[in-house]
């Protein structure tokens, strides 16, 4: 029954390759852990892109230390404006909204990406964090950025 559930596991791990939004990787140790690094676009922001970087365990260290379906919370967000800024529909209330998700365990932990409009410094700010129902993570990072003095066309302007 070992043997059948290790296989399974082998076969999970090595079926989530490469995301499309992948654009760097590179190993930090001798047992095969990775930093992965994302570039992730605001499905309702023109002209801005995240880069997301985040903790994939290997192989040998999930054998290790047992827990083969779930990778650390750990994450690091850097946001710029790499085009003209056109904001779409967003949601403007503080708790803003999610968009980027990629699961880091298999059924409950996730690593999340969030955008929150600071209308009194109209500033786009994204937050990431570590989702789970139970027993949050206070692991996160922000990146901001400034729309002061830019031409950004508000598709909100009416609701300020």
């Amino acid at each position: 029954m070992k043997k059948g559930f290790a296989a399974a596991a082998l076969i999970l791990v090595a079926a989530c390759g490469a995301r499309e939004t992948e654009v760097g990787e590179f190993k930090n140790d001798w047992v095969g852990n990775e930093i992965k690094l994302e570039a992730l676009k605001d499905p309702k922001v023109d002209g801005v892109t995240c880069h997301l970087s985040h903790f994939d365990r290997g192989f040998w260290d999930r054998v290790a230390k047992g827990n083969w379906f779930e990778d650390p919370s750990n994450a690091s967000i850097a946001c710029r404006q790499t085009g003209e800024i056109r904001i779409g529909d967003i949601n403007l209330d503080k708790a803003g909204e999610e968009v980027f998700s990629q699961r880091q365990s298999l059924i409950f932990k996730a690593l999340a990406v969030r955008r929150i409009y600071d209308a009194d410094n109209d500033t786009l700010i994204y937050v990431a964090y570590s989702r789970r129902p139970i027993e949050g993570s206070a692991k996160m990072a922000i990146s901001t950025i400034s729309l002061y003095g830019q031409n950004v066309d508000h598709a909100f302007a009416a609701a300020q």
